[in-house]
């Protein structure tokens, strides 16, 4: 679809882009498995934020699957590394290196915490810089804008007010299970971590996650075949990272985030950051002591 854009020039996309509408088709092409369909509750009517409580989520999720899932995480029995501070380029190569490096059997399956050198916005897959970001505004607040392998929508980091994991697994840890599921099934572990917390944690929509207090964050994947001539052990990969916000800047992130006039005139967008509810006032607890308790709560989980 991006090449058909690119041949098209005049014509621009408002209220969505590539990325979004890719997510429609998969959806749709998942609703031919019954368990893959969320059924949309009456808050929808009011909100685009579709939060699924525990008790939705136990109706779309048998407890006979919620046992194969847990099953799938202690045979996949990833590495869990709190990685070295790195550039918002290096955090790039990083998560495709490491996803390509289990795609070709050379790495463990293993999830990655992320630390942030520094602040940057993140654009997607198929987005236009232009069309996402002020960019002479993110420079002159020493922001770097670059671009992630995965699709979706932009994310405006700074390092104290985001968390970010990867998780690296092969490709069989999500056989047999269909694209809005396996969104699941990698954040299975962390939806007990919120939990445990206090958190009424769900899935909203697609990719993203949220509380009863409001939106936590958002997920985006991509698959990686396994090399030609590579070794027996290649199995291809996934590569699902989430990104969660501690705090949020509301004023910087729309200084520096291009929002149209179009899109501004939805209500359900100008009640955005609204509806974004950060971990540091819904945990009280401060930005380490959330990663090592997310840490300690995956090796938890995995035993």
């Amino acid at each position: 679809m991006a090449a058909v854009l690119d041949d098209h020039p005049t014509i621009r996309l408002v209220g969505t882009g590539v990325g979004a509408i890719a997510t429609a088709f998969m959806r749709a092409f998942d609703s031919v498995d019954p368990d893959s369909t969320i059924k949309p509750t009456a808050a929808q009517s009011q909100s685009s934020v579709s939060l699924q409580s525990s008790a939705q989520i136990s109706r779309t999720t048998s407890s006979d699957q919620q046992e194969q899932w847990l099953q799938r995480w202690r045979d996949l029995c990833p590495d869990v590394v709190l990685d070295r501070p790195r550039t918002p380029a290096e955090q790039m190569d990083a998560d495709m290196r490491w996803a390509r490096e289990v795609a070709a059997g050379e790495r463990r399956p293993v999830i990655r915490f992320w630390q942030w050198a520094a602040p940057c916005v993140v654009v997607g897959r198929f987005q236009s810089i232009r069309d996402e970001v002020h960019e002479s505004v993110a420079r002159a607040q020493g922001m770097q804008v670059v671009r992630r392998c995965t699709g979706g929508g932009a994310m405006f980091i700074e390092p104290g007010n985001t968390i970010t994991y990867s998780l690296y697994a092969p490709l069989e840890f999500v056989s047999g299970v269909s694209i809005a599921r396996s969104y699941q099934l990698c954040d299975y572990w962390l939806i007990h971590a919120l939990r445990g917390l206090g958190l009424d944690a769900g899935f909203s929509g697609l990719n993203d996650i949220s509380s009863q207090y409001g939106k936590i964050g958002g997920a985006a994947q991509r698959r990686f075949p396994a090399p030609h001539g590579g070794n027996g052990a290649a199995a291809g990969a996934v590569l699902h990272h989430v990104t969660l916000a501690y705090d949020i800047d509301a004023e910087a992130m729309g200084r520096v985030l291009n929002t149209s006039r179009e899109k501004m005139r939805d209500k359900a967008v100008r009640s955005a950051v609204k509806r974004v509810d950060p971990l540091k006032r819904q945990t009280g607890m401060s930005r380490d002591a959330l990663v090592e308790y997310l840490m300690e709560s995956i090796r938890a989980f995995i035993r």
